[in-house]
């Protein structure tokens, strides 16, 4: 979609082809023959925009409780950050009297923003723009937030001051491809260096992947954000925004575990009554010692990040399972294990194993009823499997 297409969505008849758009609750899928139906109706640029938007909206619904109203590109919609997030992310500017948001975007983080203070958006692409102020309209908060257009390769268009609170989002996409290195990023983040001398508070949105040595130099926190199990970014907070060396968030509910009073390393154990398996969010901030520590629990092997305790002790960071029995490696003796079992139904999670789980699970040959969970992971160096009974679904 380019930004006169994106305009024309904004007509009587424009808004009349969205809405019949809508009504047909499309998918990617179906495109082509939906576009055929709504091209005899109304004009051919137009049906493609309202029919995108629709399209974009109901995958949208799965990130922003009122994707029904906003709108997105492709390309922005999968770069957006989950309203959770986001939410929870603003909740750090909440002392100061003035935000931006560099990298706006379609402006998702600027209206989160701008609940907190009043919140400017910035970015260069005009049709991101252009959606931004139609998304802060359709949500009802135009007050609090404005946008401008401006290049941040060439300059920052800022004033400095110690009321202001700076978040950062730079592309991490180049001519198509997604990008890992920070030094590829636009602009490349080296460019904070000179914006933390004028504008000490500053949060950047960085690739939850990122190689650590790459931002070794800076003086920051370091945050990992998990939602629903699954990793979703990664953040460096400076200045009177750093609270912590390290931490790793879970959401909802807003868990954090960080390196305040870090454990270095934890005793090894042999498996006992339960596994634990941490979020990644911990294994990424490196606090997997400090969970262990809490839990009153061991690993079992000090380059692997399972841990093991006799109880349960039921927490945010961590998946926990009981275990029914273990033993070193050996195909055959969990074959006739799991068979004497009635066991057809197996999953296989792993650390420190060449062996994928989906060539284990062909390799039992399984036809039972019963269920259970299969860990291959080390015992102090050595392969070992344990057996762990499949977790009940709480209703």
């Amino acid at each position: 979609m380019d930004l006169a297409s994106f305009k024309l969505l904004f007509t009587d008849v424009g808004q009349e082809t969205l809405a019949v758009a809508q009504q047909l609750q499309p998918r990617e899928v179906d495109y082509l023959r939906h576009f055929q139906n709504l091209e005899k109706l109304y004009p051919s640029r137009l049906a493609q925009a309202a029919l995108e938007t629709a399209i974009l909206r109901k995958e949208a619904e799965r990130k922003f409780p009122q994707a029904d109203r906003m709108y997105f590109t492709r390309e922005t919609l999968e770069q957006a950050s989950p309203h959770q997030v986001s939410e929870y992310r603003s909740e750090r500017y909440q002392d100061f009297e003035r935000l931006v948001d560099l990298g706006c975007s379609i402006g998702s983080d600027t209206l989160n923003m701008g609940r907190m203070a009043p919140t400017t958006g910035v970015d260069i692409d005009p049709l991101r723009l252009a959606m931004a102020r139609a998304n802060a309209d359709a949500l009802g908060i135009p007050e609090s937030v404005d946008f401008i257009q401006a290049d941040l390769n060439s300059y920052l268009p800022l004033k400095g001051s110690e009321h202001c609170a700076i978040f950062f989002d730079p592309a991490r996409r180049a001519g198509g491809r997604r990008v890992f290195s920070v030094n590829e990023y636009t602009p490349p983040l080296r460019i904070v260096s000179e914006w933390v001398t004028r504008f000490p508070a500053l949060g950047v949105k960085i690739s939850p992947g990122v190689k650590k040595a790459e931002i070794a130099d800076f003086d920051t926190e370091l945050e990992f954000v998990s939602l629903g199990g699954e990793l979703k970014e990664a953040l460096l907070w400076f200045g009177p925004l750093k609270t912590a060396k390290r931490r790793a968030t879970i959401l909802p509910g807003s868990h954090s575990l960080t390196s305040e009073d870090q454990i270095d390393s934890l005793p090894l154990s042999e498996p006992q009554g339960y596994i634990y398996e941490p979020d990644a969010a911990v294994l990424r901030a490196g606090l997997v010692a400090k969970l262990g520590d809490q839990l009153g629990a061991f690993q079992l092997d000090p380059d692997i990040a399972y841990l093991t305790a006799e109880e349960e002790i039921p927490n945010p960071f961590s998946r926990a399972w009981e275990i029914e029995d273990w033993f070193a490696f050996n195909v055959k003796r969990l074959r006739e294990y799991l068979r004497a079992r009635n066991v057809g139904d197996l999953t296989v999670k792993k650390r420190g194993s060449p062996l994928q789980p989906e060539e284990l699970i062909r390799m039992m040959r399984l036809h039972g009823d019963d269920q259970r969970v299969v860990f291959l992971t080390h015992l102090d160096g050595a392969p070992i499997i344990i057996v762990c009974f499949q977790p009940l679904i709480s209703m």
